[in-house]
């Protein structure tokens, strides 16, 4: 029997969660002597709940996984399941424990933003990893010795991470298929709907010609050079050279298909990347500029507010106030008082 342990984080992605576990499930239908197991555990042994509000029980906690001694009684895997917010959480020794663990010889999952806790444990130093696109910008810059990929998971030494959501259900597939025929994985995906297990490296996101609505080729050729080139920005000649037209003609295909310049594009892929970088690390507000492709810090701060309706200094204090203030209300939760806060 393979055994899995979930490590269930505060906020933890309830998608990524579920199709993770219920491969499992559906293989031990169609498998003899309920071939895999698997408990849920949190850091504490307390109930976890989860960014949709739900909240599940725990079997133990990780403490407990961790100091098993009897090697028959180990977890071969222990899967790490996070979500939003994961920068936030205090987890020095949470990845104490998994560091331990993985030492030992048990291989370590993280679902959706899980890599961010693996690579604070030191363990993706020089390795592949997944995460969630929306998280990548600030993991990159927080972690630069991680080899990290928009794809949908990631398998290197032991270690096995991927972007959350429904890739979730792709990972388990390819680790389930490591130790049983196709007929099995195909079993699987009929029951759950699915008609064919995704490559690790199929796109996390949907094709810019889908997310756009546009179907020049040309235009999303250059939109991607753009999202390519975001902290250090290419001068719309350079674009041009590289794409074989004018400025006159890039002009044109920017505003017939997407209402705007090619310049107020640019700035806004920018300021998307400068807003997810401020709000899920604790770079720096300059820092955060130049990463974006900004020279001056007040420069930055009149476009974001331009495009935003406030500074970057208040929307970083504004989600300060609002992650203490959901901390506060953990707190009172887990005394089994009446919360402090309204949830958001």
């Amino acid at each position: 029997m393979k055994r899995f342990v979930f490590l269930a984080l505060p906020n933890f992605s309830m998608i990524a969660f579920a199709t993770a576990i219920e491969p499992l499930r559906l293989a031990n239908r169609f498998l003899p002597d309920n071939t895999y197991s698997w408990q849920i555990i949190s850091t504490d042994g307390e109930p976890v709940r989860a960014s949709n509000g739900l909240q599940i029980s725990v079997d133990a906690c990780l403490d407990d996984v961790a100091s098993q001694s009897n090697m028959d009684e180990r977890p071969d895997m222990v899967v790490v399941c996070s979500g939003i917010d994961v920068e936030q959480l205090e987890t020095k020794h949470t990845r104490a424990l998994i560091r331990r663990l993985y030492r030992t010889g048990t291989a370590i999952g993280g679902l959706c933003t899980a890599s961010w806790i693996l690579a604070e444990a030191g363990l993706l130093d020089d390795k592949q990893c997944a995460i969630h696109w929306e998280n990548m910008p600030g993991f990159m810059e927080k972690f630069p010795n991680a080899h990290v990929h928009a794809d949908l998971f990631e398998v290197d030494s032991r270690l096995y991470t991927c972007a959350g959501g429904t890739a979730a259900l792709d990972m388990m597939l390819y680790i389930i298929a490591q130790d049983h025929d196709e007929a099995i994985i195909n079993q699987i995906c009929e029951q759950c709907l699915t008609d064919r297990v995704r490559n690790a490296t199929d796109r996390q996101r949907l094709p810019l010609r889908a997310r756009l609505g546009v179907q020049n080729a040309r235009l999303l050729s250059i939109i991607e050079m753009m999202e390519a080139n975001i902290s250090e920005p290419l001068a719309l000649t350079e674009i041009a050279d590289i794409s074989n037209l004018s400025r006159r003609q890039i002009e044109r295909l920017f505003r017939q298909n997407l209402g705007r310049s090619p310049a107020r594009y640019y700035s806004e892929l920018r300021l998307d990347r400068a807003r997810h970088l401020l709000l899920q690390s604790n770079l720096p507000i300059v820092d955060v500029a130049i990463a974006s492709g900004f020279v001056s810090a007040s420069h930055f701060s009149k476009c974001y507010r331009d495009q935003f309706g406030l500074s970057p200094q208040v929307e970083r204090r504004a989600k300060e106030r609002v992650q203490r203030a959901a901390t506060v209300g953990l707190a009172s939760e887990f005394r089994g008082e009446e919360s402090l806060v309204t949830p958001v």
